[in-house]
C-alpha cells in the first residue's frame, strides 16, 4: 500500500506539490492523472526518494523508501524509459540491478522473456526504439517480483499490441494482490485499464474515487439519437436550446446535448418524428477530466501571453 500524507515539495516559491494526501491500495490498478505541470512526476520522485519533500511523508506499508534494504524487491519503478546507459546491453542493465539489489540472474532471462525482449537480451540499449526502451523499463520494475508497482507513462512510444499487452500484465499485476500506480495521459487507455484515480492539479488533490465516479461528475452529459428524419429533428432540439452535431459518422444519428432524453423524446412524438434509438450517456473520462481540471491547467492552448 502507498500512503501520502501532505506531501509538499517547493521550489523557492514555486509549489510543486501541495499538502498532498491519498492512498493507493493493493489489488487495483489506480491511475494518477494531471494536467501538465501538476506535481505528478514530482510526486513520484519524492515516493522513491529521488526528491526529497519541503514537508509531509510518503511511505510503502508504512515505511519510507529509503528505508527499505534492496528496494527493488520491495517497489519497482519505471520512471524514464530512456534513463539507461545507451551502450549496454539489455541483459547486462538488468544484471547490473539484479546484483545491487540480491536478485537471482535467473530473474534477468525470466522478466526478458515475459516483455518480449529475450531475442534482444544482447543487443545494445542505444539501438533500442521508444517501445522496446519501454518493454524494458517495465523487465527492471518487474525484476525484483516486488508488492508495489509505480510506472510513469509507460505506455509512451508502444504499438497497439503492445499496449493491449501493457493492459493485461496491469490487471494480472493487481489480480495477483499487488499495488499498481499509473501515471498517465491517455485518458482513453486509463479508461480501460485503471480501476481507481489520483488526480491533482497544480500540485494539489482534485478526486481520489473510482474510474466511474470521477467520470459521473463531469456535467457533459449527452445523447445520442438515430432518425430517419435526422434533419427535422435537429431543427426541433435546436429550436429548444440543445446543441446538436453529427454522431460517428452515421447520417440518421445525433448527438445531443442541453436537453434529457425524455424531453427529446416528447418532443420528437409531439412533432411526429420517428426514433430508432435514444440512449443517454455520461461523459466519458476524457471529458470529465478536461472538465474538472479546466482551472489547473498550466499552459492552455490559445491564451494570451
Amino acid at each position: 500500500m502507498i500512503e501520502v500524507n501532505e506531501l509538499t515539495k517547493r521550489y523557492g516559491d514555486t509549489t510543486a506539490v501541495d499538502r498532498l494526501s491519498f492512498t493507493v491500495h493493493p489489488g487495483r490498478v489506480t491511475g494518477f492523472l494531471g494536467p501538465n505541470g501538476a506535481g505528478k512526476t514530482t510526486t513520484l520522485r519524492m515516493l522513491l526518494g529521488l526528491v526529497g519533500p519541503s514537508g509531509g511523508t510518503a511511505t510503502f506499508d508504512g515505511r519510507p523508501f529509503h528505508d527499505l534494504p534492496r528496494g527493488l524487491r520491495h517497489v519497482g519503478a519505471l520512471l524514464d524509459a530512456g534513463d539507461v546507459h545507451g551502450g549496454r546491453t539489455a541483459r547486462a542493465h538488468l544484471s547490473a540491478l539484479a546484483r545491487g539489489n540480491g536478485i537471482p540472474r535467473r530473474r534477468v532471462a525470466e522478466v526478458l522473456d515475459e516483455v518480449g525482449l529475450a531475442r534482444a537480451a544482447g543487443r545494445r540499449v542505444g539501438g533500442f526504439s521508444l517501445g522496446m526502451k519501454q518493454r524494458l523499463g517495465i523487465a527492471a520494475a518487474l525484476l525484483g517480483d516486488p508488492p508495489v508497482l509505480l510506472f510513469d507513462e509507460p505506455l509512451n512510444g508502444l504499438d497497439p499490441e503492445g499496449v493491449l499487452w501493457v493492459r493485461g500484465l496491469f490487471a494480472r499485476l493487481a489480480a495477483e494482490g499487488r499495488t499498481v500506480f499509473v501515471s498517465s495521459h491517455q485518458m482513453s487507455e486509463m479508461e480501460h485499464t485503471a480501476e481507481q484515480l489520483v488526480v491533482i492539479g497544480r500540485g494539489r488533490l482534485i478526486a481520489a474515487e473510482s474510474v466511474p465516479e470521477f467520470a459521473a461528475r463531469g456535467t457533459r452529459l449527452s445523447v445520442r439519437v438515430r432518425s430517419p428524419e435526422a434533419a427535422a429533428l435537429s431543427s426541433v432540439l435546436v429550436a429548444e436550446g440543445a446543441a446538436v452535431e453529427p454522431a460517428d459518422g452515421a447520417g440518421d444519428a445525433l448527438t445531443v446535448t442541453g436537453l434529457p432524453a425524455d424531453r427529446i423524446g416528447q418532443l420528437a412524438f409531439a412533432h411526429r418524428v420517428p426514433l430508432h434509438e435514444l440512449t443517454p450517456r455520461s461523459a466519458s473520462l476524457e471529458e470529465a477530466f478536461m472538465e474538472l481540471t479546466a482551472d489547473s491547467v498550466e499552459y492552455a492552448a490559445g491564451e494570451a501571453r
